[in-house]
């Protein structure tokens, strides 16, 4: 009696390199979070922004990516992934070209939004196709280890990249090094990606896009203002509105049925919910941690900003030598052993600093990083292969698109509380140490932010101004320190909520 292999096939040469096709935008999507770190003082110079046209450069990028990743993810389920891959290298390419060559303020943020929509299309896509071109679990698994690595190194080489460029060409360049890997992703796309399309599409539902949108854009602008900017009573007013937006998107989503751009049965499945839940997590922990691990290299080591981004590197070496072998973890000792251990490891991260930040050391902030990110990268690369494994593949883009929305609203609460935490310590401690003969603007500047203080202390004669930097340096690290803490009880606690939750969870049928 012949036996049956029901085994799903395997993936071949032809898949494992279109999967370095596929990290080219994935790649350049996450550079394009970080790569203005060192562009804006020239950008100020040639196309003179006001502050509130600066922030919106900045952060145009990241709000519209986020509040798109639903709608796209959900879009290229319908019409296809490798289609809506294709179609956002060319709108990329071409808000790319806008970008490097804007004449105004007014035109880089337009084009910084396209490259949102664009970015939008590309991130969801090509963890969709993973789904659909690696069946095997133990072949998927390695595929998006190699994923994950590419999208947070490309986060960390974003500054470097962008530092290096400056160093010999005009601010526009750090865009146009868009184009060829786009140019080459369309060349060969075609060939080696395959496309995938359900054989059951529902319509597309704009109603529930604008929904989404209206969702996300609220809550992650008002979270990112309240942490910048300080209270004001409009930013938890815009997160109130997002979330009643979100019911009534959650509602439609209910009545759509098949049609749904989300599929609420899935959220409510053992082990995908939890997956979103710690995919947030690990983007907290990277994220809050990096915004203290930056300002300390620069204004308490006084390393340069091209300086402190190589040295900030360092972490994604380390990265880059955990996220392969993570699969074969796995495989030993257990997906929840290892994630429940990949959150202890970032809490060891997180009090790490905490110990001995104090010191002001660089070897204690590249260690405690280092720490952090192997533990998180852990995390990030079992919680993205737990979470495809449990969906179908014709569900995989709206799958992806969640995890990812989920990583953008786990970036925002990094900087919200972790830095709500260390400024607050750092505004107690500076309050006794402000000296007198401050003008009243230095004075609030200097004691609200460690960068403050430094300007305020060329105001200073003297062995004032260097005790005003010594103090605010003192003050910074402590606040670093007690987030560090905060940071490392909240890992420690996600840490005992992934063991309890991932063990019951079992994959999809493929």
């Amino acid at each position: 009696m012949t036996t049956i292999d029901r085994r799903p096939p395997r993936a071949g040469r032809k898949e494992w390199t279109a999967l370095a096709v596929l990290a080219l935008p994935l790649l350049l999507v996450s550079m394009d979070v970080s790569v203005l770190y060192f562009a804006v003082p020239f950008i100020g110079r040639d196309l003179d922004p006001s502050a509130a046209e600066q922030l919106w450069i900045f952060d145009i990028y990241g709000f519209v990516l986020a509040g798109l990743l639903l709608t796209m993810g959900s879009l290229g389920d319908r019409i296809g992934r490798r289609r809506l891959l294709l179609i956002g290298a060319v709108g990329f390419s071409a808000a790319s070209v806008l970008a490097a060559y804007s004449s105004s303020a007014e035109m880089l943020i337009a084009a910084r939004a396209i490259l949102g929509i664009a970015g939008a299309t590309l991130m969801p896509s090509t963890l969709a196709l993973l789904r659909s071109m690696f069946t095997d679990d133990a072949q998927r698994a390695k595929a998006i280890a190699i994923w994950t690595g590419v999208m947070t190194g490309g986060i960390a080489l974003g500054p470097v990249l962008s530092g290096v460029l400056l160093e010999h060409f005009w601010w526009g360049s750090v865009f146009l090094i868009n184009i060829p890997a786009m140019a080459l992703l369309l060349v060969l796309g075609p060939v080696l990606v395959p496309e995938f399309r359900p054989e059951r599409r529902g319509r597309f539902d704009l109603v529930s896009s604008v929904l989404s949108l209206a969702t996300v854009l609220p809550v992650i602008y008002g979270i990112k203002q309240w942490a910048s900017e300080g209270f004001s009573a409009l930013y938890p007013a815009l997160i109130v509105v997002g979330l009643a937006i979100g019911l009534l998107f959650v509602a439609r989503q209910r009545r759509l049925g098949e049609a749904a751009m989300l599929d609420l049965a899935l959220l409510a499945r053992p082990g995908f919910g939890a997956s979103v839940g710690a995919n947030l997590m690990s983007t907290f922990g990277v994220v809050g941690n990096a915004v203290f691990v930056t300002q300390f290299l620069q204004s308490v080591l006084g390393y340069t900003p091209l300086a402190a981004a190589l040295w900030s590197v360092l972490p994604s070496v380390a990265i880059a030598g955990v996220a392969p072998a993570v699969p074969a973890l796995a495989a030993r000792f257990g997906r929840a052993q290892l994630m429940t251990a990949g959150f202890v490891g970032a809490a060891a991260g997180f009090g790490v600093l905490g110990l001995y930040v104090s010191d002001a050391s660089l070897v204690t902030a590249l260690v405690g990083s280092s720490v952090l990110a192997m533990g998180l990268v852990v995390v990030m690369t079992l919680v993205t292969d737990l979470a495809l494994g449990l969906v179908r593949p014709e569900r995989a883009g709206a799958a992806s698109a969640v995890l990812e929305t989920g990583s953008e609203f786990g970036g925002a609460l990094g900087i919200a509380l972790l830095g709500s935490i260390g400024a607050a310590v750092y505004t107690h401690r500076m309050a006794p140490a402000l000296p007198d003969g401050l003008p009243d603007a230095a004075r609030e500047a200097a004691g609200q932010t460690l960068g403050g203080a430094l300007a305020a202390a060329g105001q200073l004669p003297g062995r004032a101004g260097d005790a005003l930097v010594d103090a605010a340096r003192a003050a910074f690290t402590s606040g670093m320190a007690v987030a560090s803490w905060a940071g490392a009880a909240l890992m420690l606690v996600t840490a005992a909520a992934c063991w309890l939750t991932v063990r019951r969870a079992a994959p999809a049928p493929v």
